[in-house]
């Protein structure tokens, strides 16, 4: 009869509480019944899997940490899709076979495919163990940036979590800030989408594991991005504002800015980057055209390009032509 340690019982009992059912009794039923390829491909290999499954494993990995995968889907016994469903291979399923490395020893101990940072398994092999599953959820994956830069499926998430963090808005911009760090910072910014208070997530414009769009975003471009949100101002209008059809990036800097509407500048100095500053200009010009002297119109004394075309984004009205109503 088996004996396990105090942790080692408390982890079996979390999943019974949770699951409604103990852990399978010994992975070797497990691996006669799992898929014919993988016990082929192992033996191919000259590998094995260990006779005792995942009470192998725990006879030196018991730590409290570890043990969490027991309240993750991937320690649900009785989900058949996970690696502790039924006839499945438990830990071994993402770890590969266990045998060798539970009866070696010491520097001649093989390893085992490990994941994240600090693992010896090539990030190649450590995504392909993941994408045998989830390839439903990565099927863009090989054209994302990220695989591009080797980025690894455990470098984002932590599947003996109790909660992943990429499963959670707020800790979700966390992890992703370890490495676009500019774009966190723009979230301190006063004018900035509501990440820091979890109604919005990175994920909610970005596709992490892949896309074919530009900077990964969930829609084909910008516009359709942004309008997912602000339907308001998605048209079609009869007199439209070329940049806002084009890129909402041209004027909004996305990930925050310290200008109203996260406007990359100010108005009408916004304005200004496209438009030229001559006709009604908001700064007082002199005979020499500089500014500094003489009068400013009317119009926009102190003001902005918007007191007057307020309809910046579009517009509907028969005589909005100029954006004005």
């Amino acid at each position: 009869m088996l004996k396990f340690s105090p942790l080692k019982m408390a982890a079996l009992l979390a999943a019974v509480c949770i699951f409604g059912s103990t852990l399978p009794a010994s992975a070797a039923e497990s691996a006669a019944a799992a898929e014919p390829a993988a016990a082929a491909k192992a033996a191919a290999e000259g590998s094995a899997y260990s006779r005792k499954g995942a009470d192998t494993c725990i006879n030196c990995h018991e730590d409290e940490a570890l043990m969490h995968v027991f309240r993750t889907p991937h320690g649900a016994p009785n989900d058949p899709r996970s690696p502790f469903g039924k006839g499945q291979l438990q830990c071994e399923a993402c770890h590969g076979p266990g045998d060798a490395h539970a009866r070696g020893k010491g520097k001649n101990r093989p390893d085992m495919i490990d994941f994240g940072k600090g693992s010896t398994t090539p990030v190649a092999k450590q995504n392909s163990m993941c994408l045998a599953c989830h390839q439903k959820d990565a099927s863009h994956w090989n054209v994302g940036a990220h695989a591009r830069n080797d980025v690894g499926c455990a470098d984002c998430h932590d599947s003996h979590a109790k909660q992943d963090p990429m499963k959670a808005a707020l800790t979700q911009q966390d992890t992703c800030g370890t490495c676009h760090q500019a774009q966190t910072a723009g979230q301190h910014l006063p004018y900035r989408h509501p990440t820091a208070e979890g109604k919005m997530a990175c994920t909610s414009c970005h596709a992490p594991h892949g896309s074919p769009n530009p900077a990964m975003l969930t829609k084909t471009n910008s516009v359709e991005t942004c309008t997912t949100c602000h339907s308001d101002l998605r048209g079609p209008f009869a007199w439209e504002h070329q940049p806002v059809t084009e890129d909402c990036a041209t004027c909004h800097a996305p990930h925050g800015s310290i200008n109203p509407s996260m406007l990359k500048a100010r108005g009408p100095f916004q304005c200004q980057q496209c438009h030229q500053a001559s006709g009604h200009p908001s700064l007082a010009y002199g005979s020499n055209n500089l500014p500094g002297r003489g009068t400013a119109s009317v119009y926009v004394v102190a003001g902005n390009c918007l007191n007057c075309h307020s309809a910046v984004h579009g517009s509907n009205h028969p005589s909005g032509a100029k954006l004005m109503r």
